[in-house]
This record gives C-alpha cells, structure tokens and sequence, in this order.
C-alpha cells in the first residue's frame, strides 16, 4: 500500500457568501500530492493547477496567501480532466493523509459538482495535524501549523509554503520524521458521506478510544432518545455504564456524559451533532478513558453552565 500526501488549494467568492454557488462554496484551483511506499520513501510527486469555472477572481485574503495569480489560473485546466489524471496516478491501493480534515471534505464537494464517481464508503484517512499533536505535543486540541512544524524539525525550506504541490512535499517530509508507532490505529474516518440506514452504520474500535457514525435523524432530540447514543459502554469490556456525569450540552454541536468502568476506571462520551444539507442531523459519538483531572474539568464546567441557565432563568422571570 502506498501514501498519498495530498493538499489542496481552494477559492471562494470574492464578492461574497450572498453570490456563491451554494453547491460549491469552494472552488479547488490546484491539487498537489507527494507519493510514499510502505517504507515511506518518497517515490513520486504530482501538481497541477486548476483553471476555475465559478469564482475566476481570486478572493482577496486568498490572493494574499497564494504565490500565483488569476493569469495563472487561466493556463490551468479543468478540475474534472485534472482528478481523473490524479485519481489515475495515486493508484488502485493507497491511504490518503492530509494535514487537517478540510481537504477531502472540499475535494468531494468539488467531486459531487462534476458528478465524478466518490471514493469507497467508509472513507478512512491519516489526518497528520491530529496525529502529530498527539504523539509529540500530547494534545490533540492543540494543532500546530505546517510551517512550524516544518521549522521544529528542521526539514529545509527550498519552496514557498501555499502552493499546494510544495505543501504536500513538506507534510509528506513531517510523515517520515514523525513517530508512526500504532500509525494502523490512528486512522480518521472522512465524515463528507454518511452512513443514510442502520445498516450502514459505522463502529470504530481503536486501542484508547471507539467511534459510533449513525444514520441520520430527524431532529437532535430524536438523536439522544436512539438506545445505542444514549447508552454508555466501556469502549474496552463493552459493560453498560452508569453515569456520575448524566448527558449534558456542553455547546449547540456537542453534549458529554461521564461514566465508570469498574476494571477501566473513569470512561468520557461525546456526541457531536453533525447537519445534513437537508436539514437531518446525524452523530459521531466517541468514547474514551480520563483521569481524574479531565472528569473534575468536565463537572465543573456542567455546574458553570446549569448555574448560567440558572441565571438567565431568573433574569427573564424578574423582567416579566
């Protein structure tokens, strides 16, 4: 199996969210890819730019990130022409791995507009922020960028950054120098298709975590009344849990729930709401062990927010 270190490079409206394409909100105007064997040597590099079809001006926080201009673009070809060569050249069997999860969220967008084949269903990938913030920096809530990455480990800076077959090269020489132990666990899942039936649900189990991808729902509230979101289980015994933290909504997209394990201590879950096009919602929920330290932060942060409702509460009642 081969690497496919991918970036991308994409375009907006530059007269606004009012005149975009609702169908594509982002253009992608250059693809870039660096190609690695199992042994993770570089093997082959690809680029190619794009010549856009909607947003032909650039947008200008754009422009001043990009070493090119629209003269540029115009030399480009179109982005349906330019996936099939790429899809050709990355190969029958490959992982993706890209720094951060947008690209293959655009990419299929971009895919989805041309009515180009997708990709296999589950799409799994190495996101590589994520993966290094863990490893090195131990914080996965902390995402370095690639360029300081780049500079902490002293890999030579030959091209500029923002272009996207540069990018992919730089992220692909961050892949060899990072620690890939457990790498085959630490795959993502591309949440751009979701599973549309209960069939088509999705189960991840990894060493210090699981992941449960639903169908969709009519409604968030119909989401937490579904047994198997709302139930708590050990994401290693797989026992029924009780809770010392019932479900509560951390934020409009999130709700958090602690139990515990009598053999695996302290055990987190997390739904995030994700929204479709049309309205439905479906969840990712993931379940993972914590100290004491995360279960003290996430019950003082449940009596903050009761304690805000509270008071909100009690403001409306004294204005009536």
């Amino acid at each position: 199996m081969n690497y496919i270190v991918m970036d991308l490079e994409w375009n907006q409206c530059a007269s606004g969210h009012a005149k975009e394409n609702a169908r594509l909100p982002f253009e992608i105007i250059e693809i870039g890819a660096t190609k690695l064997d199992e042994q993770f040597n570089i093997i082959d590099r690809y680029g190619s730019i794009i010549k856009p079809r909607l947003y032909r001006k650039l947008q200008s926080q754009i422009r001043e990130l990009l070493n090119y201009d629209e003269a540029l673009l115009r030399t480009g070809r179109p982005f349906d022409v330019v996936f099939r060569e790429f899809k050709k050249w990355c190969g029958e069997d490959y992982m993706f791995c890209t720094w951060g999860p947008l690209d293959l969220t655009y990419l299929q967008q971009n895919m989805d507009f041309y009515y180009l084949k997708e990709f296999h269903f589950p799409l799994k990938f190495y996101n590589l922020q994520e993966i290094y913030a863990i490893n090195h920096l131990g914080d996965k809530s902390q995402m370095p960028s690639l360029e300081k990455v780049v500079t902490d480990l002293d890999i030579p800076i030959d091209e500029p950054f923002h272009c996207a077959e540069n990018d992919a090269y730089y992220t692909a020489r961050i892949f060899q120098k990072m620690n890939r132990k457990k790498l085959s666990d630490m795959y993502s899942i591309d949440f751009y298709h979701y599973p549309t039936c209960e069939d088509e649900e999705i189960t991840s189990q990894h060493i210090n975590y699981s992941e449960y991808i639903t169908r969709t729902f009519d409604s968030k509230k119909e989401a937490m009344n579904d047994k198997n979101i709302a139930t708590l289980r050990c994401h290693k015994c797989n026992r029924k849990l009780s809770k010392k933290i019932r479900w509560f909504i951390n934020n409009p997209t999130t709700q958090i729930c602690v139990g515990k394990c009598w053999n695996h201590g302290l055990i987190c879950g997390k739904v995030k709401f994700k929204f479709t096009q049309e309205g439905k919602v479906f969840v990712v929920k993931t379940v993972e062990k914590i100290n004491k330290t995360e279960y003290e932060r996430i019950r003082e942060r449940q009596i903050l927010l009761r304690d805000r409702r509270k008071e909100k509460r009690q403001q409306k009642k004294n204005a009536s």
